[in-house]
């Protein structure tokens, strides 16, 4: 059972939240992972809005097991090309491939895929908004439950069963019973953690999940997203958490106004990057 150090609202230091998730502190070393296949496959992708070019010809390729990064300025389609990879936003040019199947397009057909197949494919992508998104009407444990019922046309008991499994894990099994106004903000966030682990997706997405915080809590989302990282989960982060980016990601990609200008691993980026631009962001010059 999980220390219940986190039901507070606040985080006293980052060594208590740490020993609440089973994690070292900053300074351990870093865990050594093996990477297998790719899993995600961006290519010459690019998307507008109302005539204006919000991303370029991204070509991006993700293995299994990665936590990738994605850093930039506001604007500069982070998070534009995040929805892209679960089809919440439609590009104009190029393909997006989770395995071996291609994402929000009919091979067959190659046309989009109808809204029953485009669900399904959804499953496999777990998606973390930065508003958190959660049913308020709805209960913790039944706001887990709520796409597996419906989606996965889970059985209630074993629903029941695979989310109070998936809140204990980001330490939430205290709050079963609570609604979503009752949460703190890095609540609710562990919240929607634990409703995209329920459906055991193949990649998780992050979309700036700490950026609606208070800066007290934000830590013990991120701990949360550490411990994802060491037991193997495949991670697409949009986020401006510079220390998150270099102590946890495998890759960190830049992007500036639509246009992926570095990917490097994080020791490369942080302190020898190829970009002038990547180096004037950072303050390194």
């Amino acid at each position: 059972m999980l220390n219940q150090t986190l039901e507070t609202k606040t985080v006293e230091s980052y060594e208590e939240v740490a020993a609440v998730v089973e994690l070292p502190v900053k300074h351990a070393e870093p865990v050594v992972v093996s990477y297998a296949e790719d899993i995600v496959k961006v290519v010459n992708l690019s998307k507008q809005f109302d005539g204006i070019e919000v991303l370029r010809d991204i070509n991006l390729t993700i293995k299994k097991g990665e936590v990738v990064s994605i850093l930039g300025s506001s604007g500069s389609g982070k998070s534009t090309l995040l929805r892209c990879m679960n089809w919440l936003e439609q590009p104009e040019r190029g393909t997006i491939h989770l395995g071996d199947e291609r994402i929000g397009i009919n091979p067959h057909t190659d046309k989009p895929l109808k809204y029953r197949d485009l669900a399904k494919m959804r499953e496999r992508i777990g998606m973390v908004f930065q508003g958190f998104n959660l049913w308020p009407h709805l209960t913790v444990l039944k706001n887990v439950m709520e796409a597996l019922l419906h989606v996965k046309k889970m059985p209630k008991a074993e629903a029941e069963a695979i989310a109070k499994v998936q809140l204990e894990k980001v330490g939430m099994s205290h709050k079963l019973d609570s609604y979503p106004s009752m949460l703190s903000g890095g609540q609710k966030q562990r919240v929607a953690i634990a409703r995209a682990l329920a459906m055991e997706p193949e990649v998780l997405l992050f979309d700036e999940p700490t950026s609606a915080l208070d800066p007290e809590l934000v830590d013990e989302v991120l701990l949360v997203m550490q411990k994802l990282s060491k037991e193997g989960y495949t991670m697409v982060v949009v986020t401006h958490e510079m220390e998150f980016a270099r102590n946890v990601s495998s890759q960190v990609v830049f992007l500036e106004k639509g246009i992926l200008i570095e990917k490097n691993p994080p020791e490369k980026f942080f302190t020898n990057p190829d970009s002038s631009r990547v180096r004037q962001f950072l303050k390194l010059d």
